[in-house]
């Protein structure tokens, strides 16, 4: 999978989150010939059901399935997506790496923690991406500079080392800047700068900021915004969440978590009739924006009022 720019991105806390809420869009936006891709923050090692490394080959054959163009996971641990500054480095690189017009997010409020996180996280990645005096490779390289920088400490500390004349002193400006702050005349900085740029231009990590974000609600009780009609996609949108046979196959292992296979399908043709239904049509995914929609011409505003 290429990393050029995506049209479309759906970030979400664990592998088979986007393929429940947002599947169906993702494929039709593909079958357009738009460009998708979808961002797993975890690795999904704390689920009941499953190890890793089987929802990773899962993943894979779910993103063929659904046409996805790229897809990536971070090393943020599951059951724990926490709002940090460095969790948010790591997700604006990647919209920096793909590019996106358009970032699909979870609904900000929800029953998992790691899913609600996974709103705001991705909101304010979103935000910081978008800063062109961040430099983000320098930022994550500062932050793991200074977790080596306490491991070491607290090392040395349970080896019985005297840590007063490296760790007792306060950091000075350029323990914090890095090795090159104060260097060179204002006209050389300009020249590095430039430099830089163009550097981040050639490695696709200059600043880019989403221009629509919008937020998948179907697991939550608010009414959506708009709704996508996915009624020619939802047999290929269900056969991508059942590519997740660790999960969704029947077992003993959280049989009291998770319904039956059998159920599985009633539950989620349900819920697409009941979000078609308020639209007019078969099946379809809810959405919610936060901005006031414009419209051109109200003579073909789409959905019957009567």
């Amino acid at each position: 999978m290429n990393t050029s720019a995506l049209d479309v991105l759906a970030i979400a806390a664990h592998r088979d989150d986007v393929e429940q809420t947002c599947g169906g869009t993702l494929l039709k936006m593909a079958e357009r010939g738009q460009r998708t891709g979808i961002l797993d923050l975890t690795q999904g090692e704390m689920g009941t059901r499953g190890t890793a490394e089987e929802r990773a080959l899962e993943a894979q054959g779910a993103a063929r399935i659904l046409r996805v163009s790229w897809r990536q996971a971070l090393d943020i641990p599951d059951g724990r997506v926490e709002n940090t500054w460095e969790n948010r480095l790591k997700v604006a690189r990647v919209i920096r790496k793909t590019r996106p017009r358009v970032v699909i997010l979870p609904y900000w409020k929800g029953r998992h923690p790691d899913h609600y996180t996974a709103s705001k996280l991705g909101y304010e990645a979103c935000f910081l991406a978008g800063l062109a005096k961040l430099d983000l490779e320098r930022a994550l390289s500062n932050q793991h500079s200074a977790f080596s920088q306490v491991a070491s400490a607290v090392a040395s500390v349970v080896a019985g080392e005297d840590q007063k004349s490296r760790v007792g002193r306060a950091p000075s400006p350029a323990d914090s800047l890095g090795t090159d702050f104060g260097k060179g005349t204002t006209s050389s900085r300009a020249v590095k700068d430039s430099q830089k740029d163009l550097a981040l231009a050639a490695e696709g990590l200059a600043p880019h900021r989403p221009y629509k974000i919008i937020y998948a609600t179907l697991y939550c009780d608010i009414r959506p915004t708009f709704v996508v009609d996915i009624t020619d996609q939802f047999e290929t949108r269900f056969e991508s969440l059942m590519a997740y046979k660790s999960q969704f196959s029947d077992q003993e292992a959280g049989q009291d978590i998770f319904p039956a296979r059998a159920e599985i399908r009633a539950r989620i043709e349900a819920m697409a009739r009941f979000y078609g239904m308020l639209a007019g049509v078969t099946y379809a995914e809810p959405f919610l924006q936060k901005e006031v929609g414009l419209v051109e011409d109200v003579t073909a505003i789409p959905v019957k009022s009567i």
